[in-house]
């Protein structure tokens, strides 16, 4: 009989933060994986995508070498010789061009890796450049924009407290296919499933009957791109009947009180396609409630009005008593890395954007990035400062940024690029050196930034299940690697003194009276472990990395408790109802109030449970079985368009076309098509086997890169304007 031991870590496929337990055979192969029963978080919960690790481990398309091109092709090359080759092609441009002439893609999977979390910083910093771009202006930027004014801190955002709300009003969300999404929440399915067992109440507003508005108690079908008018008319009700119960901390109450006036509910009845009486029905049923939290994601950032959407959730929950309050929405205390539990409490330096701006359209910087949608012009157009080198960090920014066959075609003309990936995709195909890391059961894993936003703190290590094959750096290494070259230490630098100046500097910022004693403390230790160990004990908790490795399921830190006003970091200590930026945007929403619908049809994406990156879409257990990706539509539409069931639909923006199977459904309101982001597998020169075979259709191809959130330069994805006809 084999032998067998078992392993247990984390899933980091998801927001989720799942337990798993992994089961080798002979020592290193992956016999099974299911879900870890003893975590303390997840307690056994699993979904497709944590199953699927194993395929990923194993995908024989996944890199396990470096490829530097050679005469036009991406061709196999040792660690030295593509460090050799980024030495010669990048300080030289940047010598010659300034810095600016570098920009920085970091993709969404960053998120979920340690190393990428805590040594990213130092490669932005080595290149000092302003052309830094991120996933987050395709998908939250507004949430974090919205919190940052109102609580004085990007990532102090209020999550609903699942485990003992009473009622909970979700917003363009999908959390029974997300498991959260800033919120994090293993077993969302269950979680609120408890929540109607214990006599409360789920209302879920979306164009679309989503796998959540099925489990509901009310599904309200909004027409996309409106849900900041049904807020504020739920705003304006709850003032207008005297409902408010505004809780301590609170400025600005009087003037949102104000600003809510001219949004009855019969003036946005007809803009939203939700009757005024259900309106009012809802504001007085949120109020009245025993405990509640409203919640709302991606379908509510990225719209027009994705700024003012975000933070009306949490005007709402201020108002109605719900702020900080168990069973409303609250401040998780992370036991690591939680910028507002340092410093002083309840007062800081508030909160900035626009600190400077793009070269070419002039759009403004929020937390240190520019909106991706500008990066192709930014690339495209000639003069002082323009992008001539990309670097790409496990993202794939030619398939997922808005109008993305114009990105695709501007990185050819770019003198150098690099991508840090596992994948040959759609955009690291263009690049000229690619440079892999290890798969995730070979690298140690501690979900930072999600920590800091789950619905339970907890806090839970896992070191690598397997070790990284020979020669294969972990990700910080390469990370510190390029960015010695870029900061013109060259190839050869002391990696050691590099990451000890990395940990010294992460203690001083994590508030350590002495930075360079504390990593005297832990100096068993280098990279992500020894960073993290710093981090814990700057922590809130009496924790250090030595407790969390005697606890292998995780530490349960406890329920969610009020943290306010500690956790506030604005320049009054208070919360910011009525923050001036987003004060100067509500005449924008106020004119939305006169517009007419013009009857044509418009674009929203659709979350899936076994998708959440381009990338997982090369994994046969998350791809198999129906065709996923077409297009919802619903038949009355399809009827008037003669669009049929099974047939091709071709679809037609301003930016571009696409020819997408026809799915009708009455889960989609009339009026509204959808289609699933990350697909469109199609590209010459990408090697992903099983996603080309399963290629599907790319919905960023109609997204209009020219037209963004004003406030956060988030892309509009949610409510394009299309039309259609049968192909």
């Amino acid at each position: 009989m084999d032998a067998e031991r078992t392993a247990v870590t984390t899933c980091p496929l998801c927001e989720a933060t799942c337990g798993l337990e992994v089961t080798l055979k002979d020592g290193d192969r992956v016999a099974r994986v299911r879900g870890d029963a003893e975590d303390v978080f997840s307690r056994g919960f699993i979904c497709p995508k944590g199953g699927s690790i194993k395929a990923l481990h194993e995908d024989p398309d996944r890199l396990r070498a470096p490829l530097v091109r050679r005469g036009g092709e991406l061709v196999p090359a040792t660690w030295e010789e593509a460090y050799a080759e980024i030495e010669r092609r990048l300080p030289p441009l940047l010598a010659e061009h300034g810095r600016d002439a570098v920009a920085l893609y970091l993709g969404n999977p960053n998120v979920h890796n340690l190393s990428a979390v805590l040594y990213g910083r130092a490669l932005t910093k080595a290149l000092g450049t302003r052309n830094v771009f991120t996933a987050t202006t395709v998908d939250q930027m507004p949430k974090h924009v919205s919190s940052g004014y109102m609580f004085g801190g990007a990532l102090t955002i209020p999550v609903p407290d699942l485990d003992r709300t009473m009622h909970l009003l979700v917003l363009g969300a999908n959390p029974l296919a997300s498991n959260g999404s800033l919120m994090t929440s293993p077993d969302a399915r269950g979680r609120l499933r408890d929540i109607r067992e214990r006599g409360g109440k789920i209302v879920v507003v979306d164009p679309r009957r989503t796998r959540t508005a099925e489990h509901a108690d009310e599904h309200h079908a909004i027409r996309p791109g409106t849900d900041a008018l049904l807020l504020f008319a739920l705003v304006h009700v709850i003032f207008a009947e005297d409902l408010a119960t505004p809780g301590p901390h609170l400025a600005g109450v009087e003037e949102v009180a104000g600003l809510a006036e001219p949004f009855s509910p019969g003036a946005v009845a007809g803009p939203t396609g939700i009757a005024a009486g259900e309106i009012e029905r809802m504001a007085r049923e949120l109020a009245a409630a025993e405990s509640a939290a409203v919640y709302g994601r991606i379908g509510t950032t990225v719209q027009e009005f994705g700024t003012l959407a975000s933070w009306l959730v949490d005007v709402l929950n201020a108002i109605t008593g719900n702020l900080d309050r168990e069973g409303g929405a609250m401040f998780p205390l992370a036991a690591a890395g939680q910028s507002n539990a340092r410093g002083v409490p309840g007062r800081g330096r508030g909160f900035v954007t626009g600190r400077w701006a793009s070269r070419v359209r002039g759009a403004g910087e929020a937390l240190g990035e520019l909106p991706v949608a500008c990066l192709a012009e930014e690339i495209e157009t000639p003069g002082e400062g323009q992008v001539r080198a990309l670097i790409t960090v496990a993202g794939n920014p030619c398939l997922s940024t808005p109008n993305s066959g114009r990105l695709a075609r501007a990185v050819e003309g770019l003198d150098f690029m690099l991508s840090l990936d596992v994948y040959v995709n759609e955009t690291s195909r263009h690049a000229d050196v690619v440079l892999p890391g290890p798969s995730p059961l070979e690298r140690p894993h501690y979900d930072v930034t999600l920590y800091q936003l789950a619905v339970r703190n907890v806090a839970n290590f896992s070191p690598a299940v397997l070790p990284a094959p020979d020669g294969m750096p972990q990700e910080w290494e390469t990370l510190l690697r390029v960015a010695a070259i870029a900061g013109g230490q060259g190839a050869g630098a002391d990696l050691a003194a590099m990451d000890r100046f990395v940990a010294v500097a992460t203690a001083a910022q994590a508030g350590a009276q002495d930075a360079e004693a504390l990593v005297a403390e832990v100096s068993g230790r280098t990279g992500p472990e020894r960073i993290l160990d710093i981090l814990l004990r700057c922590g809130p908790y009496d924790l250090i990395l030595a407790d969390l490795e005697a606890s292998p399921h995780g530490i349960d830190l406890g329920a969610l408790q009020p943290r306010l006003p500690g956790a506030l970091r604005t320049t009054s200590g208070m919360v910011e109802l009525a923050p001036e930026p987003i004060v100067a945007d509500v005449p924008r929403l106020r004119a939305a109030l006169d517009r007419r619908a013009d009857g044509g049809m418009v674009l929203i994406g659709r979350r899936q449970l076994r998708s959440n990156n381009s990338w997982m879409h090369n994994l046969e257990p998350l791809v198999k079985g129906k065709e996923s990706c077409t297009m919802h539509v619903h038949p009355e539409d399809a009827q008037r368009l003669g669009l049929a069931d099974g047939a091709g639909a071709r679809v037609t923006s301003r930016a571009g076309e696409i020819v997408v199977p026809v799915e009708v459904t009455d889960a989609v309101r009339t009026g509204v098509i959808s289609i699933p982001h990350g697909w469109g597998h199609d590209a010459e020169g990408a090697r992903m086997g099983v996603a080309r075979r399963h290629a599907g259709v790319n919905s960023n191809l109609l997204a209009d890169e020219l037209v963004l959130e004003p406030l956060s330069g988030t892309a509009i994805l949610n409510g394009i304007p299309v039309e259609i006809a049968p192909a």
